[in-house]
């Protein structure tokens, strides 16, 4: 039997420990995420749709249910619009988060294309608030709680059901352009 020396041993163990953290180092590497995101910062569930224009024309989508204090991704990859439409429901409190862009939404899941003639085919007309991103790639809507809007030293509360909220660009990744 052949005998190594006790330094290539010990760098085989070595590489053999390197390797697979490399693989998890590269595996868990993340390209800067372009999305449009909602936290919902309230104490309650609440039920979100969303309305935008793409290259096929409107369309609406629900329901996102999102718990309590959690974030979630409403549509992945590089903002296509300017603007997007949210109408939100307080299911636990009562209330919503509407406007005055009036787009078609049903009770139950859906994803309805056009905004034209709701009611006459078969949805609800419901009114939602109107998001600008800008020219930003990525956005983050954060809604909260009427308790929550005194003023603080951190910046600017987010209205709470009834009044619109304050919509945030996502911060680019680092070095990244946004």
């Amino acid at each position: 039997m052949r005998s190594f020396p006790a330094w290539h041993s010990a760098s085989r163990r070595l590489a053999c420990l390197l390797v697979p953290a490399v693989l998890l180092l590269v595996a868990s590497a993340h390209p800067a995420r372009a999305d449009f995101r909602l936290c919902n910062n309230t104490g309650s569930r609440v039920g979100v749709a969303l309305g935008y224009k793409d290259a096929d024309g409107w369309t609406t989508e629900g329901w996102w249910n999102i718990s309590a204090r959690s974030c979630e991704t409403l549509l992945r990859g590089a903002l296509v619009a300017r603007y997007y439409y949210i109408y939100a429901v307080d299911y636990d409190r009562g209330g919503e988060w509407s406007g005055k862009a009036y787009m078609c939404s049903r009770e139950k899941e859906f994803t309805i294309r056009g905004t034209e003639n709701c009611l006459a085919r078969g949805y609800d007309r419901t009114g939602f608030f109107e998001v600008d991103t800008g020219e930003q790639r990525s956005w983050t809507v954060q809604l909260t709680e009427t308790a929550e809007q005194t003023p603080s030293p951190l910046g600017p509360r987010l209205p709470g059901p009834g009044r619109p909220p304050l919509m945030m660009p996502t911060p680019p990744a680092e070095g990244g352009k946004p």
